[in-house]
């Protein structure tokens, strides 16, 4: 990452201590916008990697997820770009604003806005205790309803809105929204709630690409392709390499370039899209 001319944007990234998140934050700094790392770490688990329920076992996935966001805006201050980290709980109603508000007190007025964080669960209707890949499956239940859908769901809508009302009130003429989705035709078997939350967020970003668009602002949705994040085994590559859809395992930065195109001058007349990569 090279330093850059301020550009006078100023983007909020959630998710973004890790994965695609944190290379988004990194790519979009690079290019010279400000960047407010929002970020959640779970909690401890000692649960194995393929879900076996070893305790000694790492899990390299989880170990990516605890990352300390202000470990990705030290990285991007030294490359001389402008970055603040704030850890907390998209759950909570209150947080969009209170984000919003850290935002335009440390870098200004939030213009581009990723809606990356998830809270992932992997939840069936079926009773098979793994997938595929031996991951540990859940039932579905009020509970990860709710914690799915507070997070995927719930949450971009109201960052969404957030950033509207404020734009709004500033009469700004420039605006980015950048969704990340997931799934397929018949829904996402095996993550049946995770699906169901990305297809809600990617309602309410297409929705806000017709009604903000007086504003100046564009909306779209990227559906990443299986991106190594920490969870991709070689069973996992072995099953992208024979499948007839998914092409590519992908690198995080190499999802952030779509997010970055996405969330720049050049992409002015790109709005209401699901852009779907392989």
């Amino acid at each position: 990452m090279r330093e850059t001319t301020s550009t006078g944007h100023v983007a909020l990234v959630t998710g973004a201590n890790q994965g695609i998140g944190a290379a988004t934050a990194r790519a979009l700094a690079a290019r010279g916008v400000a960047v407010l790392c929002a970020y959640l770490r779970p909690p401890h688990s000692t649960q194995g990697t393929q879900g076996t329920g070893q305790a000694d076992a790492p899990d390299p996935y989880h170990a990516a997820r605890s990352t300390d966001g202000e470990e990705v805006t030290a990285e991007i201050r030294r490359a001389g770009g402008r970055a603040e980290a704030f850890e907390a709980d998209l759950r909570d109603p209150a947080v969009p604003e209170r984000l919003f508000d850290l935002a335009e007190d440390r870098l200004g007025p939030v213009d581009i806005l990723v809606n990356n964080a998830s809270g992932w669960v992997q939840d069936t209707f079926t009773p098979d205790p793994a997938d595929r890949f031996g991951r540990p499956l859940r039932p579905v239940t009020a509970e990860t309803w709710s914690r799915q859908f507070s997070v995927d769901a719930m949450a971009p809508a109201l960052l969404i809105g957030e950033l509207a009302r404020r734009h709004r009130a500033r009469g700004a003429d420039w605006g980015r929204i950048v969704g990340l989705t997931s799934g397929g035709e018949l829904g996402f078997p095996g993550e049946v709630s995770y699906g169901a939350a990305k297809a809600a967020q990617t309602d309410y970003t297409l929705s806000a690409a017709a009604e903000l668009a007086e504003l100046g602002i564009t909306a779209n949705v990227v559906r990443p392709p299986v991106t190594d994040t920490g969870w991709v085994t070689d069973e996992v590559r072995r099953f992208v390499a024979a499948s007839a859809t998914h092409f590519h395992v992908a690198d995080p930065a190499e999802v952030a370039k779509t997010i970055v195109f996405l969330a720049s001058d050049e992409a002015a007349l790109i709005t209401g899209n699901v852009i779907t990569l392989r």
